[in-house]
């Protein structure tokens, strides 16, 4: 059985270098797609797969503003985001099942 959490989350492709700011109400599901390739566009193409940084939200509407909110804001405030609650870039989706990625 699949829950459905509304999250807003932070990928990157290594330590303080690409990042990506997204929201899903399936943050496994979508992880996955991020992790195999079949979600195309900016991760794909610059090999965005590490989750840094993730934040549950109790409706979707609340996530999708705080997901507008941090997409504007400068990239070094989105690392001192990152860095408060991961200050090693460690990748989150191990937690979650989610294999161990190559060191980026």
């Amino acid at each position: 059985m699949r829950v459905f959490e509304p999250t807003v989350y932070i990928l990157a492709n290594r330590y303080r270098g690409t990042i990506y700011t997204g929201v899903t109400s399936d943050p496994l599901g979508r992880l996955h797609q991020h992790r195999s390739g079949t979600f195309e566009g900016f991760t794909a193409r610059y090999d965005i797969k590490r989750l840094v940084w993730f934040e549950r939200h109790d409706d979707i509407e609340a996530a999708i503003r705080r997901e507008k909110t941090i997409k504007r804001w400068p990239r070094e405030w989105k690392f001192t985001l990152i860095e408060q609650h991961n200050p090693d870039w460690r990748d989150l989706a191990v937690d979650f099942g989610f294999a161990p990625l190559g060191e980026g």
